[in-house]
Formats: structure tokens, sequence, C-alpha cells
């Protein structure tokens, strides 16, 4: 199934070649959680500060759990510093 990975901010450099800003379109198979989409790119779990489906935010607890459906959209951005 296809489903649209962005990572934005460091996290780019963890998209696959072939990305275009910061989006790549992939195909996973179903059943394909968050967090193993996220780990079958090294995103490591501690930079994924902001993590939304489809414009909803997905709390740490749900992202070993939640499985994708074809055409969701994965946005992530990394904690942000500054003031």
């Amino acid at each position: 199934m296809k489903v649209t990975l962005k990572l934005y901010a460091s996290l780019g450099a963890f998209l696959p070649e072939g990305a275009q800003r910061n989006m790549i379109d992939l195909e996973v198979p179903e059943g394909t959680t968050i967090r193993a989409l996220l780990d079958s790119h090294n995103v490591p779990p501690r930079s994924c500060h902001l993590v939304l489906l489809n414009g909803v935010f997905q709390p740490l607890a749900t992202r070993t759990s939640t499985q994708l459906k074809p055409g969701d959209a994965l946005a992530v951005w990394p904690p942000v510093a500054g003031g």
C-alpha cells in the first residue's frame, strides 16, 4: 500500500533517495505501524517529537500500535529549541 512520509528539519537526512521537498511516497506492507515505518528508515525514536498522521497528533504511547492505511500521510518533526 502507498503512504507518504514527511520528515522535517534535521530528520530530512533519514529520507531515502528520491525524496523531494522533505517527503516521499512509499510502498509499505499492510499492517505497518507508525513506529515500524520510522524504524525502517532508521529514524531515532527520541528524535520524533511531533508526529502527525493525516494532521492528527499521535502520542508516543500509540505509535507502536497505530497501523497505517492506504493513502495516509505521516509527518514528523524533531524537538526544537530556542526562545
